[in-house]
């Protein structure tokens, strides 16, 4: 096990709904102000999406990621914010052509779906690689499109997060590891009870686990009700945790979380319970060589 554990938070996503619950962060400041009550919870990371602040729906507007950034880095200059580039990789095929995109279709060229992060260089972004049906969607991340939006983030000197969804994922990534594409041994995410993915078991984590290189840094998280069960068995694993509104949004069965930050007290509670201690932001920075910041 690492000496540390690495807490992220991932503050709202782009799948959970205000529908769902009142408290979802929606607009730039209450995306910020949910990643500084979470660090003071104990994250180290922040995961970030951006919402259209009207309706509430996932964006990909460079301002707002700005805005959520610039107002994060005033409140706590150590923390390490991760940037999704998940969004824009969604296609619904139509009916009567399926080559032409229905309503709902994000997918678009692999440019702009790192825009945010080439202007605005956080420390880690992540980097999807699966293809994969998600309800009753397909996301598409070819092999193109991935080594496209790799280049892109090295020339700007940012870390990916390697996302994993499923097998495929790793033995894809291993190869753009193996011809330069990607830095190895990277670090690793696997997301776990997404419908058609990775199931959130004991036995999927040993399988996914044993598919890494030696030295890789890796977290793993559940969906939903698998959420705290997952950071045990990470943790008891030697990875580091993830939780937040983006994969569930209850602290128990029946009762809403109120924020993120009571998500990540109580993952708190699970590892120190283990016997563990979470890393706080500058220990974090050196755990993943990530240049300091005062």
């Amino acid at each position: 096990m690492a000496s540390k554990t690495l807490l992220t938070c991932a503050v709202t996503g782009n799948i959970t709904t205000p529908d769902q619950t009142p408290h979802l962060p929606i607009t730039p400041t209450q995306i910020a102000n949910e990643c500084l009550a979470a660090a003071e919870a104990g994250a180290a990371a922040v995961h970030i999406h951006v919402r259209d602040p009207q309706s509430g729906k996932p964006s990909m507007e460079v301002a707002l990621y700005r805005e959520v950034m610039d107002q994060v880095r005033r409140g706590n200059p150590e923390l390490i914010i991760n940037l999704t580039t998940g969004p824009g990789g969604r296609f619904i095929p139509s009916h009567d052509d399926p080559r032409v995109a229905a309503p709902g279709s994000t997918l678009v060229q692999p440019e702009k779906r790192v825009e945010h992060v080439r202007v605005l260089r956080p420390d880690i972004c992540s980097l999807d690689l699966n293809t994969m049906n998600s309800g009753p969607d397909v996301v598409i991340n070819t092999p193109r499109n991935v080594r496209i939006m790799a280049k892109i983030m090295r020339e700007a000197g940012v870390k990916p997060e390697l996302e994993i969804f499923d097998s495929g994922d790793i033995h894809l990534a291993r190869d753009l590891i193996a011809d330069g594409t990607l830095e190895g041994p990277g670090m690793w995410t696997f997301v776990t009870g997404v419908k058609y993915g990775f199931s959130s078991s004991p036995e999927t984590l040993m399988y996914a686990r044993s598919l890494l290189p030696a030295g890789a840094i890796w977290s793993a998280f559940g969906i939903g009700r698998f959420e705290f069960p997952y950071v045990a068995l990470a943790y008891l694993n030697g990875g580091h945790v993830r939780v937040g509104m983006e994969d569930n949004i209850y602290l128990e069965k029946g009762v809403l979380a109120k924020s993120n930050a009571e998500l990540v007290l109580k993952a708190k509670r699970i590892v120190q319970d283990l016997g563990g201690e979470l890393a706080n932001p500058r220990e974090a920075r050196a755990m993943l060589n990530l240049p300091a910041r005062a």
